[in-house]
């Protein structure tokens, strides 16, 4: 008896231990603002392909030209690389277009929709519930 016991409680502890990354996931409506839309143009600085997600680091001129450090969520790397993405797609020195929405803090952090690549193609960026296509306006 003590010992179906222990295993029960052994297997309930590990199946719960195992559902911890999922608890800690965030929504996108926790951190970005649909109703804030941004369009970033500028230059790669950095790409971290990593998980939960890829992020994108870029220098903006703003409207007086002086230089802004943005960050820019994207979606996982598996999503990503379903649709074709890999470590090389992105680049320090690549210039890019980011549409996409700005975190709610206000910060210099945005969710990235889509990227307009150096190539001129335009990609999907994996987000998540974002607002859907098209939503995403020039605000910068």
């Amino acid at each position: 008896m003590k010992t179906r016991l222990f295993c029960i409680l052994a297997a309930t502890v590990a199946l719960s231990l195992g559902s911890l990354p999922i608890f800690a996931h965030h929504s996108f409506a926790a951190e970005f603002d649909v109703k804030q839309p941004v369009t970033l143009k500028g230059t790669v600085t950095k790409v971290e392909w990593t998980n939960p997600h890829v992020w994108i680091y870029m220098d903006v001129a703003n409207e007086s030209g002086t230089v802004e450090h943005w960050q820019c969520e994207n979606g996982a790397p598996n999503a990503l690389a379903r649709m074709g993405w890999t470590r090389n797609s992105l680049k320090a020195g690549d210039q890019i277009t980011v549409e996409g929405f700005r975190a709610k803090n206000d910060d210099k952090t945005a969710n990235a929709r889509q990227i307009l690549l150096p190539d001129g193609r335009k990609v999907f960026s994996g987000s998540a519930e974002d607002g859907g296509p098209g939503k995403a306006k020039d605000s910068q």
